[in-house]
């Protein structure tokens, strides 16, 4: 299955997976808020949540897979406007896994980790979701909706981080670019994440195509560890001053939406495909090594309209 179509190509998740296998897949990225200078692939500009555009987009690049990754991820965003979280987060996903199931194309639907309350931790596939916030709503019901209508699409919870078009989509940068600059920052400590670097993500997710994978999978490390430990790890692997992270806990963070507090997920049915799924270790030895090669600065030069990180 070489052409893909991947919504939310200028996101985290679809510029670095388009990227990525741009000299081995046709893709066709879609993106809409910001649009792209050259990139290496297909780039059209297409508003998602007019529903309407979207047979005349899959009739015009007929795709054998299409990845969606596109998404309003800002939790706190997502609290302030609900209904345009459940336009593009519920609503889009449920169109497309209609118009997949009628045609026959391969759908990869990207949700997370965050269906969960993080109450007990350890969460299979089969576990019962309790989602906290609207984000988290409005993505259970896209999963719903997508096993609904198109029972065989691959339905991929996930975290994940990486370097993105504007340097300031993960956090992993947060924690990069404020230690690089030696200002402090605070680390949750009672928040417990399974973080995938993005184009690790991407591989699988492709594995998981060409093994014709259904149904749900928690696609996240096989490690877990605490916002403030990730942080800690990512500075002594950059040289950087992990001092500077203060560790404190998520409930004075004074954050809109709530956060779940153990999102570990079993990867069991994951390891079952792939043999071994990836640690924390490999994961930022990656995202260093592709700062080495200067991957950061050539995805922030793909912006019309370059901005310095901010976080």
């Amino acid at each position: 299955m070489k052409r893909w179509l991947v919504t939310g190509a200028s996101g985290l998740l679809g510029l670095n997976f388009a990227v990525h296998f741009a000299s081995r897949l046709e893709i066709i990225g879609v993106v809409n808020h910001h649009p792209l200078r050259n990139p290496p692939f297909e780039a059209v500009s297409v508003d998602l949540t007019r529903l309407e555009a979207l047979p005349d987009l899959i009739e015009k690049f007929k795709p054998e897979v299409i990845l969606h990754a596109a998404a309003l991820a800002n939790l706190d965003v997502c609290e302030q406007q609900p209904d345009l979280a459940w336009r593009l987060n519920t609503e889009v996903p449920a169109e497309l896994a209609r118009l997949c199931a009628q045609k026959g194309i391969r759908l990869v639907h990207i949700s997370t980790d965050a269906v969960f309350d993080g109450q007990r931790g350890n969460y299979t596939e089969e576990d019962p979701p309790s989602p906290l916030s609207t984000y988290a709503r409005s993505k259970l019901a896209a999963e719903r909706y997508v096993q609904e209508l198109y029972p065989q699409a691959l339905i991929a919870r996930v975290n994940f981080y990486g370097w993105s078009l504007q340097g300031r989509r993960s956090l992993a940068e947060f924690f990069f670019y404020n230690l690089s600059q030696g200002h402090r920052v605070n680390g949750f400590m009672d928040v417990i994440f399974c973080p995938l670097e993005v184009t690790q993500l991407s591989e699988i997710l492709v594995t998981l195509v060409e093994h014709e994978c259904q149904g749900l999978y928690h696609v996240v490390s096989r490690e877990c560890l605490s916002k403030y430990a990730f942080g800690c790890a990512l500075a002594e692997r950059f040289g950087l001053d992990a001092g500077l992270i203060t560790p404190i806990s998520v409930q004075q963070g004074q954050l809109r939406a709530p956060r779940a507090p153990n999102l570990t997920l079993s990867t069991a049915k994951l390891q079952a495909v792939l043999g071994e799924v990836p640690g924390q270790q490999e994961g930022l030895d990656r995202f260093y090594h592709h700062y080495r090669e200067g991957r950061a600065a050539y995805l922030r030069a793909l912006a019309l309209e370059v901005e310095n990180p901010r976080v």
